[in-house]
C-alpha cells in the first residue's frame, strides 16, 4: 500500500505543477520555488511530517521535501543551540542533496556536451 500511496502523492504533486505551468506565465523556476516555499509551509505545521509517514518516498523524493529539511533542520538546530545556529540546521540536513546534485552536474557536464 506504500508504493500506491508514493505514486498517488508524487504524481500530484507533478499533476498539480503541470497545471500551473499549462495555465500561468510562471516558468519552471518560479515553480520549483513555489514547491519549496509549500514543503516549508506545511513542515511548520507538521503536516508534511504526516505525509511522509503515509507516501514515505513518494514524499521525500520531490522538490517539496526539500523546504522541509530546510524547516525541519532549521527548527530542530534552534532548539538545541538557539538562533545563531539557524543555517547550520539548514545545511545539516540538505547538504548531502546539494552536494550530490553539484557532483552529478559537474560528472555530467564532462561526458555531454551543451547544445548551442
Amino acid at each position: 500500500m506504500i508504493y500506491l500511496n508514493a505514486f498517488i502523492f508524487a504524481g500530484l504533486i507533478c499533476l498539480i505543477g503541470q497545471i500551473i505551468l499549462d495555465n500561468t506565465k510562471l516558468t519552471p523556476g518560479h515553480i520549483t520555488s513555489l514547491f519549496v516555499v509549500i514543503g516549508s509551509f506545511l513542515d511548520n505545521f507538521s503536516i508534511y511530517d504526516k505525509v511522509v509517514k503515509w507516501a514515505g518516498g513518494g514524499a521525500l523524493v520531490p522538490i517539496t521535501s526539500f523546504g522541509h529539511l530546510l524547516s525541519h533542520g532549521a527548527f530542530a538546530n534552534i532548539k538545541d543551540d538557539g538562533i545563531f545556529s539557524l543555517f547550520m540546521g539548514m545545511f545539516d540536513l540538505t547538504s548531502s542533496g546539494i552536494v550530490a546534485a553539484i557532483i552529478f552536474s559537474f560528472v555530467f557536464s564532462l561526458i555531454f556536451k551543451a547544445k548551442d
